[in-house]
């Protein structure tokens, strides 16, 4: 397992920044998945997301400083596993936001197979936060 940490400071509002992270935006703003299915459950949500031969289900949860996601526990999912924590802080007139993810492929040699997984997802939440950015400045 390696942990992933990026971020950013946004000229925002906290509240414009945490309603921005729901959670088809984020898949949408980290860039390597379209979303094909957003189910709405009572105090989460899961998301089907995927592009060409690829699949996974991600489950969403909102907390008080941002938005935890992880990738669902299932047969034929892309990676062993995933989960992600984003959080906001008021700062300076804006928003200091905060994106902590934990990836493992589950393949072998593990150093060599998890830290491609990590070089993946820094860029996918490197673009996360420059594409939120962009959509509250």
């Amino acid at each position: 397992m390696r942990t992933i940490e990026v971020s950013r400071r946004i000229d925002a509002s906290p509240a414009a920044v945490k309603r921005a992270l729901d959670p088809a935006s984020i898949v949408e703003y980290e860039g390597s998945f379209k979303v094909f299915d957003l189910e709405e459950r009572e105090e989460d949500w899961l998301v089907v997301a995927g592009s060409t031969g690829l699949q996974l289900t991600l489950r969403f949860e909102e907390l008080e400083t941002g938005i935890f996601y992880e990738q669902e526990e299932a047969e034929g999912q892309p990676l062993d596993a995933m989960e992600t924590m984003i959080t906001c802080a008021p700062a300076d007139g804006g928003t200091d936001v905060s994106a902590v993810s934990e990836v493992s492929m589950g393949l072998r040699p593990a150093f060599l197979s998890d830290r491609l997984a990590a070089w993946k997802r820094k860029g996918e939440l490197e673009r996360a936060l420059e594409a939120l950015a962009e959509d509250v400045e």
